[in-house]
């Protein structure tokens, strides 16, 4: 030990920690043996569990279980971290044990360290508050740990994920009314199809989404129940009976959630199905939004040599060799977070069926990977939404253009004709490369007076 150092002690025995951390012996000794990556727990989920040390110390005073002072104590603590004050002293890896017991214990020790610093006792001393004994009163980390990723789930959804999908649907539903009365080509399997408006077109991504966002709304209903008060192994061993009713309506006054007492612990402490279908719903956004974004670059392609019915903003230079080449790169972004999201979700679906019995010991891998696809799909919405869809604009030549080349409007005529002579119309006018008209009538199949009447591209498009 140096002048630098203090010895830090648990039930192992002692072992050196610095001085300038606020941690114990559990969180150096996972330090040292956990020295993997550099992912480390998400401050989200350290907010989370010092919301439930903050909601315990309440219940536990209310129970008899500590004193006045001791809870104060703990509140003061939970207090200051929540307010950023110390997010650097919580250092340790995703990738330590399965049940996050270390970060459980890192949180505990902090608290008990700032609790030391203002009762004026030496760091480490375990006075005026013990890790176990008092922080950890009533809880356990397999109770306490998926509690947190779940409540930490449920506030980043609520208050940045679906807020800001709710903002880019309604980028979208702009669009639909500003778009409405511009008929384009329609496209299946990438071949001109029959025609639809563009204010059509866009009425689909948003529908997509906002279907997405109510997907994922309801797969909250599963992270409301909380395992709290199941302890070890959902029993409730050394907790009293009453502990995880009081601290779930704790937890629900503190956050503003409805969070409750989940009724059978043993289910959601054994297995994490509910946080699987969170993150099974995000990779469900996340495979639409990539659908959008491929949609958005297709349109967009060119701007001489493609589509070219788009066009997107110009943010920034696309090339350091081609003068005056612009990108789709706010689809590109999306592209590239939507693809890690769906490689997330099938990390914590692996993660979610590899627990055994009484327990299941991928719960930190869940954790930062249901909360590493909310953070990136949050931004990337945002991202793609100002600097993207909201300054889009069609490019009417190119999508009249496109239009009147189509000869996929022939299809109106199929009722009048019959399927047979319309598609000799397609066929010829292709052959020739002359329009439908004139191939309609050098074939004598229809005079150029009803084409004009019977391909009304806007009586196509179904719209009013």
């Amino acid at each position: 030990m140096t002048d630098s150092s203090r010895l830090e002690s648990d039930s192992m025995g002692s072992i050196e920690v610095s001085n300038l951390a606020l941690w114990g012996a559990q969180t150096q000794r996972s330090l040292l043996h956990f020295a993997i990556g550099d992912d480390k727990i998400p401050i989200k989920l350290i907010y989370a569990l010092t919301t439930i040390k903050q909601s315990a110390a309440i219940v536990n005073f209310k129970l008899g279980l500590i004193t006045e002072q001791k809870k104060n104590f703990i509140i003061n603590a939970c207090l200051e971290i929540l307010s950023g004050l110390h997010d650097k002293q919580f250092p340790l890896s995703v990738w330590q044990t399965g049940s996050g017991t270390q970060t459980n214990m890192n949180v505990n020790e902090v608290i008990c360290n700032i609790a030391a610093l203002a009762n004026n006792d030496p760091l480490g001393s375990h006075r005026p508050l013990h890790p176990n004994d008092d922080v950890n009163q009533s809880q356990s980390t397999n109770d306490v740990f998926p509690a947190a990723i779940q409540i930490a789930a449920v506030q980043e959804i609520t208050n940045h994920l679906l807020p800001e999908l709710n903002r880019l649907i309604n980028a979208f539903e702009k669009k639909v009314s500003e778009w409405n009365g511009i008929i384009k080509t329609g496209r299946t399997h990438l071949q001109d199809a029959v025609p639809l408006t563009l204010g059509q077109e866009a009425s689909a991504w948003k529908d997509q989404l906002a279907t997405a966002g109510k997907r994922i709304e309801e797969s909250m209903n599963e992270l409301f129940p909380l395992p709290l008060g199941g302890t070890a192994i959902g029993t409730g061993i050394n907790s009293p009976k009453e502990f995880g009713e009081k601290i779930a309506q704790a937890i629900a006054i503190s956050t503003k959630l409805p969070f409750r007492s989940a009724k059978n612990k043993f289910a959601i402490m054994a297995s994490h199905d509910g946080l699987a279908h969170a993150m099974s719903e995000l990779k469900l956004l996340s495979v639409s939004l990539l659908k959008i974004v491929n949609d958005l670059r297709l349109l967009s392609c060119g701007p001489r040599a493609g589509f070219g019915e788009l066009s997107l903003p110009a943010n920034e230079p696309g090339s350091s060799i081609m003068p005056g080449k612009v990108n789709p790169t706010q689809c590109e972004a999306m592209a590239m977070v939507c693809t890690q999201v769906i490689a997330l979700e099938n990390a914590v679906a692996m993660a979610g069926s590899g627990g055994h019995l009484q327990m299941n010991a991928y719960k930190p891998l869940i954790g930062f990977n249901l909360l590493q696809g909310i953070t990136l799909l949050t931004d990337a919405c945002r991202c793609s939404r100002v600097s993207m869809i909201e300054g889009m604009e069609p490019n009417l030549e190119k999508i009249e253009h496109n239009l009147q080349q189509s000869l996929m409007l022939v299809t109106s005529l199929a009722p009048e004709i019959g399927y047979e002579k319309a598609s000799q119309i397609a066929q010829y006018a292709h052959k020739k490369n002359i329009t439908l008209k004139e191939a309609a009538n050098l074939l004598g199949h229809v005079n150029e007076n009803d084409f004009d009447r019977i391909v009304n591209v806007k009586l196509m498009t179904g719209s009013d």
